[in-house]
Formats: structure tokens, C-alpha cells, sequence
């Protein structure tokens, strides 16, 4: 089993950046893979960028693509996600979580552990 814990939300102007970190443990990710997902009132959760650990491959939303990078810290158990340029659009709840079947994907029923989500509000 794989725990998550996700941290750095905040409040952050337009054109801002924060930066989020989702710590990890109770398992290697070598196997799984891990996903950014985010939840505004009144919407779907969405997929916003994931990571397959064991090549690196990325992989990001058509509408963050450009302005966020998903990386890892293995030394830290840590997988962040760098946000720039930063829109009142991005404001939602952020969750990271894990896919055992080590595969990405961007819609939520794929994944497995999730982590309790971060608040991110962009304004002015």
C-alpha cells in the first residue's frame, strides 16, 4: 500500500506560481504511477498531469500543459507538481494519487490511494 499526504496549497495572484508536493510512503513507486488530479465546486474531478515512475514519462492536461511540471524527489519520497503562470481557472482542489496497475490515466476511477487533496485558489 502506498500513503499520500499533499501540501503547498495556498492563495496565489494570476500569473503566480505555488508548487506542490505530495509525499509518499509505504511502498516504492517504482510500480505505480501517479497522477495530479483536481476538483472545483460544482465540477468533475479532473486529471492534470501524471508520472510513470519507473521510465519518467510525463504527462499533463492540454489545459495546464506549458505552465505546470510534475517531477520526483526519490530521496525525499516526494512528487511535485510546479505551477507557473497561474490562472483563476486552476483554482481547485488538488489530490495526487497512485495507480498500482502502473499505467496513466486521467480519469480518477483508475487509481487506487489518494491522498486528502490541497487547496490551491488563484486571485486577485
Amino acid at each position: 500500500q502506498v500513503q499520500l499526504v499533499e501540501s503547498g496549497g495556498g492563495l496565489a495572484q494570476p500569473g503566480g506560481s505555488l508548487r506542490l508536493s505530495c509525499g509518499y510512503s509505504g511502498s516504492s513507486l517504482d510500480y505505480y504511477a501517479i497522477g495530479w488530479f483536481r476538483q472545483a465546486p460544482g465540477k468533475e474531478r479532473e486529471g492534470v498531469s501524471g508520472l510513470i515512475a519507473s521510465d519518467g514519462s510525463t504527462y499533463y492536461a492540454d489545459s495546464v500543459k506549458g505552465r505546470f511540471t510534475i517531477s520526483t524527489d526519490n530521496a525525499k519520497n516526494t512528487v511535485y507538481l510546479q505551477m507557473n503562470s497561474l490562472k483563476p481557472e486552476d483554482t481547485a482542489v488538488y489530490y495526487c494519487a497512485a495507480n498500482a496497475a502502473g499505467y496513466y490515466a486521467d480519469y480518477a476511477e483508475e487509481y487506487d490511494y489518494w491522498g486528502q487533496g490541497t487547496q490551491v485558489t488563484v486571485s486577485s
